[in-house]
């Protein structure tokens, strides 16, 4: 303003501080509010604090889907958080056409993404199960998602700003340290309470039943008297549209999965249980022969009946020529390689170091596999550890305890599996051999992924071991790919000769394969076919190949 006391012909002026102008289309501040400014803003932060929680869940549930259903968990990761860091930004500039109802857009915001949040686990696994491919819906769930995430703290910079004026600093400051706390909490609540409790199914419909209560509630009772009566009849249809549909899938929620199990593992589906670890599925007839059994973890074919023999004798079996008293098997809760192993009368003992504890649990209990690893629970010779491998070998306990180690690990290729086929794995199954003692590593199918498998055997000589590279399961051509089979084969592709591969190795001298006379009568394996095995193997080698570590896995 012109200061009018000022001396003739000087011109001064006074500024005074007044409210910097509203944003074109934005209201004021309402008038009133059912409750004090500060009340409100609390609950402002509060309604944040929960959306960022629920936000967090579906990202989470999104990455865990993509791994189990799609496999490669680094690079399902990848795309879900690229895409959905991309699209939160899409949304956030979307938001600025909503900034002239604010209210009435973040109710309709976490509205739209507690449904596609909540159902966002059945729909893939839905694709997956009869269309056979989830990764298109997968990246259009992260998208839609990421778009309706970003629209969230634009709109509720406006809300809290009517609420009582503070600077844009100040009120972002506050917005963000909600979100940032809410996203901790749905983190940890993911792992820790959604999953092992309800599952990924129920969980993500919980966390979106949260959502749109929370979104909901805020704008319908705090923010009414910025709406109109349509407009506030219109929420109330939406949100109540949204727990409606999110109540009935999850009533469904078993029935479906029951169906959608049947499509992808077919009918005669026994046990399907969701460990702390992985999902265990065992199918065949209820009072079938062993043979007919396959086991599924995390939706991989780990066991068939049918042909599981022909891999686990030659897995065991050439690692067991020479001393074998104690024998140690990492993986293998099924069983199945300690029943090779405690084939041998002179073997005085046996350790079994499993992750999974409901595996051991299921091959001790389930008729079926009990009968297919002829019981060897029951042998007084057989001894569990609950544990990580790559952890348990690094005792001091484990050091030159064992004259032969099984390696009956999943494939490489198979990301959280990768670090217990690094050079630093092997240099600690190397340091818990007796001198003279052997290793024997299931590295892959070397017929249908030639790279995974040498960079195994290069691992191995890595790490001072000296290697001798074979086969089982036929000729290497045209088969499918290991016992790590993938989901939704069909029944005839799963009696298909197995392009199994495997490296014996020794600290002391290169390893020889063959089968002692001593060694129990094989259905599949002699010292001749061993030969032949290790002639094919040799015709895919790949060379020049580096090492897998830690810091540079090298298997893909």
């Amino acid at each position: 303003m012109i200061d009018r006391s000022a001396p003739r012909g000087v011109l001064r002026t006074r500024w005074r501080r007044h409210p910097a102008p509203e944003p074109r289309g934005v209201a004021r501040v309402p008038a009133a509010l059912p409750v004090r400014p500060r009340t409100g803003r609390l609950l402002v932060l509060a309604t944040v604090f929960v959306c960022a929680a629920c936000g967090l869940v579906y990202e989470l549930e999104l990455l865990a889907l993509g791994s189990y259903l799609v496999g490669d968990s680094v690079t399902q990761a990848s795309v879900v958080l690229s895409v959905m860091v991309f699209a939160m930004g899409v949304g956030s500039l979307l938001a600025k056409a909503l900034r002239g109802r604010p209210a009435f857009g973040f109710a309709l915001v976490e509205a739209g993404l507690a449904l596609l949040g909540g159902l966002s686990a059945m729909a893939l696994y839905a694709s997956f199960a009869w269309l056979g491919e989830s990764r298109p819906a997968l990246v259009a769930f992260s998208f839609a998602i990421g778009v309706l995430i970003g629209a969230e703290i634009p709109l509720l910079m406006v809300l809290i700003q009517r609420i009582r004026r503070q600077d844009a600093g100040g009120a972002v400051a506050d917005l963000f340290a909600a979100d940032y706390v809410g996203a901790l909490v749905g983190g940890l609540a993911f792992p820790f309470l959604l999953l092992p409790v309800l599952g990924q199914l129920t969980g993500a419909m919980l966390t979106g039943t949260i959502n749109v209560v929370a979104g909901g509630g805020l704008v319908l009772w705090l923010f009414r008297r910025d709406l109109s009566r349509r407009a506030r009849w219109l929420l109330v249809a939406v949100n109540i549209t949204v727990l409606a549909a999110l109540g009935c899938a999850t009533v469904l929620a078993d029935d479906f999965e029951r169906v959608a199990r049947r499509a992808v593992y077919g009918g005669e589906v026994r046990v399907a249980v969701q460990t702390g670890v992985q999902e265990l599925v065992l199918t065949g007839p209820p009072n079938g022969s062993p043979r007919s059994l396959d086991l599924f973890l995390d939706g991989r074919l780990r066991v068939s009946g049918y042909d599981e023999y022909r891999y686990h004798e030659a897995l065991v079996h050439p690692a067991m020529t020479g001393p074998h008293g104690r024998v140690l098997v990492l993986g293998g809760g099924d069983g199945l390689a300690a029943r090779e192993v405690l084939r041998y009368r002179d073997v005085a003992s046996v350790t079994v170091v499993e992750l999974d504890p409901g595996v051991v649990r299921l091959a001790r209990t389930d008729p079926m596999l009990s009968a297919l690893n002829g019981r060897a629970y029951e042998d007084p010779r057989l001894g569990v550890v609950t544990a990580d491998a790559f952890r348990w070998l690094r005792a001091p306990a484990a050091r030159a305890r064992f004259d032969v180690i099984v390696s009956d690990l999943p494939d490489p290729g198979i990301t959280p599996s990768t670090k217990l086929y690094s050079q630093e794995f092997y240099g600690l199954a190397a340091r818990a051999l007796r001198p003279g003692g052997r290793l024997a590593v299931h590295a892959g199918p070397p017929g249908t992924r030639p790279r995974t498998y040498w960079t195994v055997e290069a691992t191995l000589r890595a790490a001072g071991l000296r290697t001798a590279p074979y086969s089982a399961g036929g000729r290497l051509s045209g088969f499918a790919a290991g016992p790590d089979r993938a989901l939704g084969a069909s029944a005839s592709a799963a009696k298909l000769p197995q392009d199994w591969g495997f490296v014996l190795a020794a600290r002391d001298g290169v390893p020889r394969l063959r089968v002692d006379r001593e060694t129990p009568a094989l259905r599949s394996l002699s010292t001749q076919s061993l030969a032949d095995a290790a002639r094919d193997t040799e015709r895919t080698r790949v060379g020049g190949l580096p090492p897998s570590t830690l810091p540079h896995p090298r298997y893909s």
